[in-house]
């Protein structure tokens, strides 16, 4: 009861918060046609992005990258988000929802020495890592603008010089961090324009999270544009997200099976805990792959099962919560760059995280709730390519948690044959 109390508390100081100033200017969200916009998921357009008449500096760097057409939920949010709307967005795993804020944002700013235009917080440092990476990437032939990324682990005076010396235009950072620079006056908020939550659930579920972020999101301007995404969010957490957001423009995936992805073929294996290195061996040896994740429930596991692996010679790196930041950061990068070619990982990588080269994800034990598997399975099989998920299941609750992934998402998931077709699961 004192978590539901507690819980109130902050949702009532966040509507304080909006109704606190009579004299705020309109917000940057809009309505269409004098309602507000609610949007289903729509078929796949055959459209470019230069439909959506972006700078010519953006359109060279989405072609570099290698972009053709826009994703489904790009179709829907990125021409509104352009427009300063507000947004939630809720859509599955590798559909691009980073390259929704990424590309709106740096459409719109106008970048201003020593001034902070954009925000964006995540909950991992990983994640962070990686949002730096996507507008550093597409921001290539936009020199003016500057991204920096801050969170815990490193030491704050570094990031406190570089604010001081070499502010960036955008930001990207954990609530922690972010926090503890705005609060010493270091991080100035008070031009930010676009205030983004990455995997928002993520960060409003978590009490001590959500305070954090309502504490940052005060010290911004009243007008300004947010912008939520998430490949779950339950129905619980949508009416937390629009207490941030004026008349926002939401993209909702109502029907859950849309939430699965076309391009992954997915199976299950039944086997005693005993016979799982083994099993898992055998598939390594059998399967062809470009780079695996296997998840594991625990630190000790992914230490265990990593050196398991380097021990039987397979090209093996483990990311678990027990390494430094400095560690897993680094671990994470050489993987992402392709050094090596399995990672054994706890759920610290199971949400958000994009490795192109990743076709194969072997749920080694099985995640505790069906969110957590759509997350992991997400990590393969990214924006409509081809992708192989495995999951072993050792225990009645196992079971249980299978069955209630293919009831909520309305997916057939078959035991693993004895010979798969690797077509099904390599991309062309």
């Amino acid at each position: 009861m004192g978590e539901t109390k507690e819980n109130d508390a902050y949702e009532e100081e966040l509507l304080d918060y909006e109704e606190d100033d009579e004299k705020a200017p309109d917000s940057v969200s809009a309505k269409v046609n004098g309602e507000s916009v609610k949007k289903g998921y729509v078929g796949i357009h055959s459209s470019g992005f230069r439909d959506f008449l972006l700078k010519p500096e953006l359109l060279r760097a989405i072609v570099d990258s290698g972009f053709e057409h826009p994703s489904e939920v790009q179709h829907e949010c990125i021409p509104q988000a352009t427009l300063g709307m507000d947004v939630i967005c809720q859509a599955k795993s590798g559909m691009g929802k980073t390259a929704v804020f990424v590309l709106s944002t740096l459409q719109q700013i106008e970048p201003v020495a020593g001034q902070v235009a954009a925000l964006v917080l995540c909950h991992t440092r990983e994640l962070a890592y990686q949002i730096c990476h996507e507008f550093e990437r597409f921001s290539t032939y936009l020199p003016d603008i500057k991204v920096a990324v801050f969170y815990g682990g490193v030491n704050i005076k570094i990031h406190k010089d570089l604010l001081k010396n070499e502010c960036p235009h955008i930001v990207v950072g954990t609530p922690g961090r972010i926090l503890a620079l705005a609060r010493d006056r270091d991080l100035s908020l008070k031009n930010v324009r676009h205030f983004i939550l990455d995997e928002c659930d993520k960060m409003l579920e978590s009490l001590d999270m959500r305070r954090d972020v309502q504490e940052i999101f005060k010290m911004t301007p009243h007008d300004k544009q947010v912008m939520m995404f998430s490949a779950t969010l339950s129905k619980e957490i949508r009416p937390v997200c629009k207490k941030f957001m004026q008349d926002p423009m939401e993209i909702y995936v109502d029907d859950e099976a849309k939430l699965t992805l076309h391009g992954l073929v997915q199976h299950y294996i039944k086997l005693s805990e005993l016979e799982k290195n083994r099993k898992l061996n055998d598939l390594l040896d059998a399967l062809d792959f470009n780079q695996v994740v296997i998840f594991v429930k625990s630190v000790n596991r992914a230490a265990e099962l990593n050196k398991l692996l380097v021990e039987c010679n397979f090209p093996s790196i483990c990311i678990h919560s027990g390494m430094s930041q400095e560690e897993r950061l680094t671990r994470y990068k050489g993987f992402k760059e392709g050094h090596k070619r399995i990672l054994v990982a706890t759920d610290l990588v199971g949400r958000g995280i994009d490795i192109e080269r990743v076709n194969i994800v072997i749920n080694y034990d099985m995640p505790d709730s069906a969110d957590t598997y759509l997350h992991r399975v997400g990590r393969a099989g990214r924006f409509g390519t081809k992708g192989l998920a495995i999951t072993f299941v050792s225990s009645a609750s196992d079971s249980d948690v299978l069955n209630q992934v293919q009831e909520r998402f309305e997916v057939d998931i078959k035991e693993l044959p004895e010979q798969i077709d690797t077509s099904t699961y390599m991309p062309s």
